[in-house]
């Protein structure tokens, strides 16, 4: 089996990353089994003081010196489970001592996969308002569409204020809930949890529309690339 390599951004996302591989992998490997697995996690303040300034290439070179610390530990292939940073992955990729897997890339995969027309993208607001989702979701054919600015500023809030800390609460919930309704009724098939802590509080019994989970599908595709060899 290949050995997965974890760069960490935020503790909640990258802390339900690792459990789905780990708790995951026995279905397919036998009981207790899973593949080996690395993380670095840089000092989260730098990451969060870069994209609060728009300084893409500083987090494309915390996201390379994890690439390079965990490939020292014997790691293959690298993911990272965090959505907002991938605005960098151009800037650092060729330079990687190791091949990684895409969160976009992915997500797009499966919502491809799944028959979806149109999906609607929950995140940060760099997330929502930057390339990273709008330029994969289009390659497959996917029409993208982000919540008003309004929302886009609450959800944003509410992730950096209170799920990146482990805050989760029953208005938070409803708020998001309210969100992917308003989706739907955009006409939205499909919404993305595209922040890697949502998934923690939206879960696919409450949202109003078939959920892709990005942690989780994350995960998985690692833990079957790492399986597949």
């Amino acid at each position: 089996m290949k050995h997965i390599g974890i760069a960490a951004c935020s503790a909640e996302g990258a802390a339900l990353c690792y459990r789905t591989i780990c708790t995951e992998a026995p279905a397919l490997l036998g009981k207790y089994a899973h593949p080996e697995v690395s993380m670095h996690t840089p000092n989260f303040a730098e990451y969060m003081k870069h994209i609060e300034s728009g300084n893409w290439q500083k987090i494309a070179d915390l996201m390379l010196a994890s690439a390079e610390k965990v490939a020292g530990s014997g790691a293959d292939f690298a993911i990272c489970p965090d959505n907002t940073v991938h605005q960098s992955f151009d800037l650092f990729i060729d330079k990687s001592p190791i091949p990684w897997l895409h969160i976009a890339a992915v997500v797009a995969d499966e919502a491809k996969k799944n028959g979806y027309k149109r999906l609607g993208v929950l995140g940060t607001r760099f997330l929502m308002e930057g390339p990273v989702y709008r330029e994969k979701i289009e390659a497959v054919g996917i029409e993208y569409v982000i919540p008003e600015e309004a929302d886009r500023e609450r959800i944003n809030s509410i992730i950096l204020d209170e799920l990146v800390a482990g805050v989760f609460t029953d208005e938070a919930r409803a708020y998001f809930i309210e969100v992917i309704e308003r989706l739907k009724e955009r006409g939205c098939d499909a919404v993305v949890l595209g922040c890697t802590e949502i998934p923690i509080i939206v879960t696919p019994e409450i949202s109003p529309l078939p959920a892709l989970d990005s942690t989780r599908l994350l995960a998985r595709a690692a833990l079957k690339k790492a399986i597949e060899g």
